[in-house]
This record gives C-alpha cells, sequence and structure tokens, in this order.
C-alpha cells in the first residue's frame, strides 16, 4: 500500500481547518443564533449622549460628537470618531460586549440598519434627547424617548419579517434586553437651562415635573411592554451638579457640586425606584432592573484615585474656565494626555475608563447598585 508524504501544504491547510473552524465555533458562541439559555438576543438601547452610537450623525443637530478626537480610542473604528460622546465605547458598548452580544448595537439611522445586522440589536440613543418631548430643543433636532420608541415599534415590525412572528416575539421577549439611560437633559437642557426654563419654573415646581417625567416615562416603557419588551433596565439619573460644565459655569472648587442640580436628581431617582417597583408588580412577566448611576459615578467622583485616575473635575477634551468644561470637545479642543486617567472625557460625558468600572458594576455588581438583579443574571432570567 502506498505511503502518502505529509508535505508542508498538507500542514499549513489542516492548521488554517482548525483557525477557521475554532473561529466559527467562537462566532456562533457570540452570534444572534445562539439557542443557549445564557446568549444574549438583541441589545436595544435607548436614551441620551451617554448611550448614542451615531445616531445624531443623521440629522441637522447642534449635538454632534462625529469630529476628532472623539472616538480617539474606539478601537472598532480604528479611532476615528463614530458619533459617541467619549474617546472610546459607552457604557452600553460595554455591556452588550460583556453579555455576549455579536456586535455592537446599531444606529437606528444608519443606511446599514437593515436585514440580519438588526439581530444584534440597535440603538435609538440622540445625543440632547429626554423624556420630554420639549427636552433638547436648544440643540434644534434631537430624538426624544417617545420618537425613539416610535423607531422601536418599526424595528419589531421588522424582526417579524426576519424572524417569522412567533420567534420574533420570543427572541425578544426573552433573549433580549432593553435598556434606557434618560433623564439628564430633562434637568439640565430644560428644567435649569436658563434661556428655556422660566416660564416652566414658574408654573411648575420640581416635584410637578419631576412627576410629568415620570408619567411619560411609565407611558414611554408600557409601550415597549406591549411590543414585547420584558427585560429591561433603567439608570437613574448621575449627579449631574458635579459634571465639568455644572462646575466651570458655577466657578465651584474641585470638591463642590452644584447643589440644586443633584438635589433635582435624586428627588426624581427616589421616585423612579418607586415607579419601576410598581411596574414589576403590574406588568406580568416583565423584569424592571433599576441601575444605581448616580452612586456609582459619585462614588468615582469622591474617590477617584483608589481607581487610578488623576482629575474628576476636569474634562480630558474641552476648552474653557477651570475645567475646560465650557467648550465641547472638537478638533481645537484641549486634550490630556493620560486619557484613561480621567473620570470625564469632555464637559458632560465620562471617558471610557469611567464607563468600564460603572459597566463592569452594573453586570455583576450587587443590590446597592443594581437590583432586583444584575445584568449577568437577567440575561438569564
Amino acid at each position: 500500500m502506498a505511503t502518502r508524504v505529509v508535505t508542508a501544504m498538507d500542514v499549513t491547510l489542516y492548521l488554517f481547518f482548525l483557525l477557521t473552524l475554532t473561529a466559527l465555533v467562537e462566532a456562533a458562541g457570540r452570534g444572534v443564533n445562539n439557542d443557549n439559555k445564557g446568549g444574549l438576543g438583541a441589545s436595544f438601547i435607548f436614551g441620551d449622549s451617554l448611550v448614542d452610537a451615531g445616531n445624531n450623525n443623521y440629522l441637522p443637530t447642534l449635538s454632534r460628537a462625529n469630529m476628532k478626537p472623539n472616538g480617539i480610542d474606539f478601537k472598532a473604528s480604528g479611532g476615528n470618531p463614530t458619533g459617541r460622546f467619549t474617546n472610546g465605547r459607552t457604557i452600553g458598548d460595554i455591556v452588550g460586549e460583556e453579555l455576549g452580544s455579536a456586535n455592537y448595537a446599531i444606529p437606528f439611522l444608519s443606511p446599514n440598519a437593515t436585514g440580519k445586522a438588526l439581530l444584534a440589536g440597535v440603538n435609538y440613543a440622540s445625543g440632547g434627547g429626554g423624556i420630554m418631548n420639549g427636552t433638547g430643543r436648544i440643540f434644534v433636532n434631537r430624538l426624544g424617548m417617545d420618537i425613539q420608541v416610535d423607531f422601536f415599534n418599526t424595528t419589531r415590525k421588522q424582526f417579524d419579517g426576519l424572524l417569522g412572528k412567533e420567534k420574533a416575539k420570543e427572541y425578544i421577549s426573552k433573549k433580549s434586553i432593553f435598556s434606557i439611560t434618560i433623564g439628564a437633559n430633562d434637568f439640565l437642557n430644560n428644567y435649569l437651562f436658563p434661556l428655556l426654563s422660566v416660564g416652566t419654573r414658574f408654573t411648575q415646581t420640581p416635584d410637578d415635573f419631576i412627576g410629568d417625567m415620570l408619567e411619560h416615562l411609565r407611558d414611554q416603557l408600557t409601550r415597549l411592554y406591549k411590543l414585547d419588551a420584558r427585560k429591561f433596565v433603567i439608570g437613574n439619573v448621575g449627579p449631574i451638579g458635579c459634571i465639568p460644565y455644572q462646575k466651570t459655569i458655577n466657578q465651584l472648587n474641585e470638591d463642590e457640586c452644584v447643589d440644586l442640580a443633584n438635589k433635582l436628581a435624586n428627588q426624581y431617582n427616589f421616585r423612579l425606584k418607586n415607579l419601576l417597583e410598581e411596574l414589576n408588580k403590574k406588568l406580568p412577566g416583565a423584569m424592571f432592573v433599576h441601575a444605581n448611576v448616580y452612586d456609582l459615578v459619585m462614588e468615582l467622583i469622591t474617590n477617584y484615585k483608589k481607581y487610578g485616575f488623576k482629575s474628576a473635575t476636569k474634562a480630558c477634551c474641552g476648552n474653557g474656565g477651570q475645567y475646560a468644561g465650557i467648550i465641547p470637545c472638537g478638533p481645537t479642543s484641549s486634550l490630556c494626555e493620560e486619557r484613561d486617567k480621567y473620570v470625564f472625557w469632555d464637559p458632560y460625558h465620562p471617558s471610557e475608563a469611567a464607563n468600564v468600572i460603572i459597566a463592569k458594576q452594573l453586570l455583576y455588581g450587587d443590590i446597592k447598585v443594581i437590583s432586583p438583579v444584575n445584568l449577568s443574571k437577567l440575561r438569564d432570567m
């Protein structure tokens, strides 16, 4: 019997086959067709500039981040700006990665947001957007939460076409997570904004305004529930009185924050938690998870050295005032050398380094920061 000589070409082809097979297995493990209980289906992201992945690129708006050096550390784009309001990944990006999403949730307004690309998830978030429809009108255009839910309704119909009605419903209700990060702009660019809020602040007390916010949010979350959303995570409003913009325009010391802004955030946050507890009892099969972003960010600001940061007051990228907190990040901005040493990337938004710490707490933290379950457990429910 003839003996076949194994050549270098044979070895090369065999190794190539193994590498290809390994890659396919890994892709299947993270892919959108994964039938394992622990797999994440789609990541649906709603909110404002904290999680905008590029929707505002497609709007005639003053709220944009599609210019350098934004995105300088975003590896997926080779360091080019994508419309994310940070130097790298948003919290939504990081959470999706950790939970096993095949790709980043694609911006709804992107021309590529069609077909199977939707199955990994869709991002509806918009810089300047808020719970209230009037929020952010200073930016001319933005997508408020009502419009974002309207857009999800469009996506929901597309899923029926992609998977069939029965599988689409199961994929969305049992495998997918709905993330909502919104509310800060309703204070910063609505109730507290001097040029826009005079009438509102004369006619509405803070309690009344917050009550309106929560009634609108209740309706928006209920609409999503009626479209088969079941797994929700809702972030509360962070310490908006401590961002570089607020510190700069109010000429505060490093260890000071704007008391009124933080007081309003805490009033809203207390009532938000009560709303989510109510919805958990009222809407069968739903799980509304409360993410305590306020305490997570305040911890980073207060004990920044403990986490390896050099500054929790100054924007890494920005201009104007003591904390570079007036002019948003752009090509003419000053830029810090050690971007991973700053809690804040620009006058308003955390750096990727801060986002990683926050995201890991949301994924694996205890009930002090995320309740009633963390996101790794929510995925597997």
